[in-house]
């Protein structure tokens, strides 16, 4: 078990502690001082209200989430921090209900709720009673003014895989996305990536995600000419997808793509699927993801308690519910269960269930990403997430 590193100052908490015994892991994120602010007023006990959906269609989800934070409740809180689960039914009107009820018990700080409709129907409440609410969606239009939306949100991958394709001599590239929302959160991530990384954004392809034969989008790619004195139009391509989409791109992009060098593949956390070594045209791609050790290590520990975790249910969300928990019981410990916005956003990170992660004044989960390559034998990791932000 990682103990305590001594520091001047207290360190950026890490997240989590194997159990047995239930003592939470002080390694810091980096060694340098982080200034802790005292409470107002001495507090005795901490609440934290749990939003999730525990009946209804997705009550299986909102299950494994609450094992998540029970799992960390166990391995980090003391006897002065309770948690207050609550079913939002994974309704707007039952968020918002939920949120009615937290505000009845007392609660310091709301953890979830999970979809973007629960997080907008509860959200105004905690904002006028000045409560922290450290949200489960990805959706970063709901995040600000004392929300924080802790999914992994499509702009960070984007700039972290790009970074690591230009690290590696790959600087012309293309970018393939739906037409939805997410398609287009990656499209502009990867203009602003191109920008500032000094990457050469060659063309961006937008298909509508309802369609089956990409057949005359991939020619249309295929058709642009290298500039001169250079073996290929694009270094590497960017597809924003997963599944049968996917694995179509792919395989048109090795078949059309036979001019010259072959660019290589680049994906999102879309690409994080086992099933995806099957497609011998994504062999060798790249993509951004959790780094191995930690977030494994949290599936053990999770399985080890619970069982396996259920089939539909995205593990990185059960490690977002972790992390929550996991934080909001460590603050307690070290006397900051007031959470102010400086404590939450402190600079130097934590260290959770998905590795490296700090939370920003505009509301959202900066996270450190590692580089996976898909192999015949499954995806590996060739590029080690940061260790400091």
């Amino acid at each position: 078990m990682a103990s305590a590193s001594p520091v001047q100052a207290a360190p950026a908490p890490a997240l989590p502690a194997p159990p047995p015994p239930p003592e939470p892991a002080l390694s810091p994120a980096v060694t340098a001082p982080m200034t802790l602010v005292a409470p107002k007023a001495a507090k005795t006990e901490s609440r934290a209200a749990l939003l999730l959906p525990l009946s209804g269609p997705q009550a299986a989800t909102g299950q494994a989430l609450s094992n998540a934070a029970q799992l960390a409740l166990f391995e980090i809180a003391d006897a002065h921090f309770s948690l207050i689960p609550l079913d939002t039914k994974g309704t707007a009107e039952g968020a918002a209900a939920a949120m009615g009820q937290a505000m009845a018990q007392g609660a310091d700080i709301i953890l979830g709720p999970v979809f973007s409709f629960e997080v907008k129907a509860a959200a105004p409440l905690a904002q006028e009673h000045m409560l922290p609410m450290l949200a489960f969606t990805t959706d970063a239009t709901v995040a600000g003014n004392g929300i924080y939306a802790l999914g992994y949100l499509p702009g960070p991958q984007v700039a972290r895989v790009i970074s690591y394709a230009r690290d590696q001599g790959r600087r012309r590239i293309a970018v393939l996305a739906r037409s939805d929302e997410y398609g287009r959160a990656v499209a502009d991530a990867s203009q602003l990536a191109a920008s500032s990384l000094g990457v050469d954004l060659v063309a961006v392809e937008f298909y509508d995600p309802a369609q089956t034969d990409f057949t005359a989008l991939v020619k249309r790619l295929a058709a642009r000419r290298p500039a001169p004195g250079q073996k290929s139009a694009y270094d590497a391509i960017l597809i924003a997808d997963e599944g049968v989409r996917l694995r179509n791109l792919s395989s048109l992009l090795s078949y059309y793509l036979t001019g010259g060098e072959p660019p290589r593949l680049l994906g999102t956390l879309l690409w994080d699927d086992p099933r995806l070594v099957a497609e011998p045209s994504l062999i060798g791609g790249w993509y951004p993801a959790p780094p191995s050790a930690s977030y494994e290590a949290f599936e053990q520990r999770y399985s080890k308690a619970f069982g396996p975790m259920p089939a539909r249910v995205p593990g990185l969300l059960a490690g977002i519910a972790y992390d929550a928990t996991a934080l909001a019981a460590l603050m307690a410990r070290q006397g900051r269960g007031e959470y102010s916005m400086e404590a939450l956003q402190s600079p130097l990170g934590f260290l959770g269930a998905g590795g490296l992660f700090r939370l920003t004044p505009a509301g959202l989960a900066e996270r450190g990403l590692a580089i996976r390559e898909i192999t015949p034998q499954g995806a590996r990791e060739i590029a080690p997430a940061p260790a400091t932000f």
